[in-house]
């Protein structure tokens, strides 16, 4: 049943404006739409990610959102020449090489938003 359903991820933030410039102008969302109860919704290949007025917002230790992308390295270098700053790992099992780490079928790299939530890139790897 469900897995027919739309998606909308939630994302809390502090603030509404200073998210919007990042989801904007760093990560190319193209403006989206503010709702009446006062979250802001942008689209993204068919599922909607929203950002939510939380005056406390939220800290998660772990990925809030990650996107599938067709090459990680290109990806990277086009975020990071719009600001965005990806975290290095080195810890047993979690390792990162050019902000890279390599998890089973996947490459994956991690960044956070204005706000503090934690989001990744991910790319599949062909075998």
């Amino acid at each position: 049943m469900l897995q027919q359903a739309a998606i909308t991820v939630m994302l809390p933030v502090k603030s509404l404006e200073r998210a919007r410039a990042f989801y904007e102008k760093c990560l190319g969302f193209e403006p989206g739409e503010r709702h009446a109860d006062g979250k802001y919704v942008y689209m993204a290949a068919g599922a909607c990610l929203a950002l939510f007025p939380k005056e406390e917002g939220t800290r998660a230790e772990h990925t809030a959102v990650s996107f599938k992308v067709d090459d990680i390295a290109a990806a990277i270098r086009e975020l990071q020449s719009r600001g965005v700053a990806f975290a290095d790992y080195d810890y047993p099992g979690l390792q990162t090489v050019d902000h890279v780490c390599v998890l089973g079928a996947e490459k994956a790299a991690w960044f956070e938003d204005t706000e503090g939530n934690c989001l990744c890139l991910h790319e599949d790897i062909e075998r």
